[in-house]
């Protein structure tokens, strides 16, 4: 089979390697479409994310769906030809974490395209039966592999206990921040504020359910959003923008900073009393997530604006790494255009 390698920062190579054998708990999945996520972007760029170092060639992507194309001998769950979305962090299920369910944070967990894990930018994968997702017929690929960065805005909501009829602040409108717009819309927000430097991601989050699109490079978003709160501010806001947050409210920090730490207003936060969630990637959310989806509660699909065959994956990273101000969401197809989609 075909597969996109790194060989080093910048440098992809098309490479034929075997077609790996499922175990007797995997599936053998034929890979239909693969998003390129900001964590390829940056190993892509620069060979690392915090102490996730790129140290030998890699395969990237891990936002990805497909067709199930073969069985271990104890899987139950699937058969050939179930389309399936795929969940990139198998975790050991033993640990302390895995048991409690937050098996998002097991120390064990192999996360496709996080070094030393190889990732999704290949015609076929093998993945664990129990990380795999049935979708149904009617969801596209395209879709169906937006569940991942869709599952990150679902456990940012889940996380803070978002309750139907809140109001949210999601400042960046990047692919995460677009699903979280989704994902607000269908947990009952009834307003979205979002924010971002450039127009078409707002026109995006407002196609996609926003209510008030504040562009960042003009004014202030914080005081904006208060003035349109009546300065109440809102019950939860998605990543570090305390001053938007209503006494008693929540933050949900999904981005990393451009330094480890930054400062934070002490005595806002203790005499609101306001509660301070990190997010690490997901748990039990892609069930939710392929149900959302299905149902129609917005077009994820639209937000793809690029697609590239997998021969071309060199391109597909530098598009998006390069034109945010155009593009949305860069998809990769390594066996062809799905037809209809």
């Amino acid at each position: 089979m075909k597969a996109a390698v790194m060989k080093t920062p910048g440098e992809i190579a098309i490479e034929e390697i075997p077609v790996p054998e499922p175990a007797a708990d995997e599936v053998l999945v034929k890979v239909m479409a693969v998003g390129v996520c900001g964590s390829d972007i940056h190993y892509f760029e620069h060979g690392r994310i915090g102490s996730y170092v790129v140290r030998k060639p890699i395969i990237l992507g891990h936002e990805c769906a497909g067709i199930v194309a073969a069985c271990g001998r104890n899987v139950t769950r699937f058969a050939p030809g179930d389309r399936v979305a795929i969940e990139p962090g198998v975790a050991c299920g033993k640990c302390e974490f895995c048991k409690s369910g937050r098996y998002n944070l097991c120390p064990e967990v192999q996360f496709l395209a996080t070094p030393p894990v190889d990732g999704a930018f290949v015609q076929y994968i093998r993945h664990r039966e129990d990380f795999l997702h049935p979708i149904p017929d009617h969801l596209s690929f395209e879709a169906a592999a937006l569940i991942e960065p869709f599952s990150v805005g679902i456990h940012a909501l889940n996380r803070a206990r978002f309750q139907p009829g809140g109001e949210v602040a999601i400042i960046g409108m990047g692919p995460v921040g677009l699903m979280t717009v989704i994902a607000a819309k269908a947990f009952g927000a009834s307003r979205i504020f979002v924010s971002d430097l450039e127009e078409n991601r707002l026109q995006a989050a407002l196609r996609l359910g926003a209510s008030h699109a504040i562009p960042g490079a003009a004014g202030n978003p914080a005081e904006a959003i208060l003035q349109l709160t009546g300065r109440r501010g809102v019950d939860l806001a998605v990543e570090t923008a305390m001053r938007v947050v209503k006494r008693g409210g929540k933050i949900s920090i999904v981005g990393l900073p451009a330094v480890d730490e930054i400062g934070f207003n002490v005595p806002f936060l203790c005499d609101n009393e306001i509660d301070i969630y990190g997010i690490f990637r997901y748990a039990n959310t892609y069930r939710q997530g392929a149900n959302f989806l299905s149902s129609g509660v917005a077009d994820a699909a639209s937000l793809v604006t690029d697609r590239f065959p997998l021969e071309q994956t060199r391109d597909a990273l530098a598009r998006a790494m390069t034109n945010k101000a155009g593009s949305l969401k860069v998809m990769v197809y390594p066996n062809g255009f799905p037809a209809g989609e």
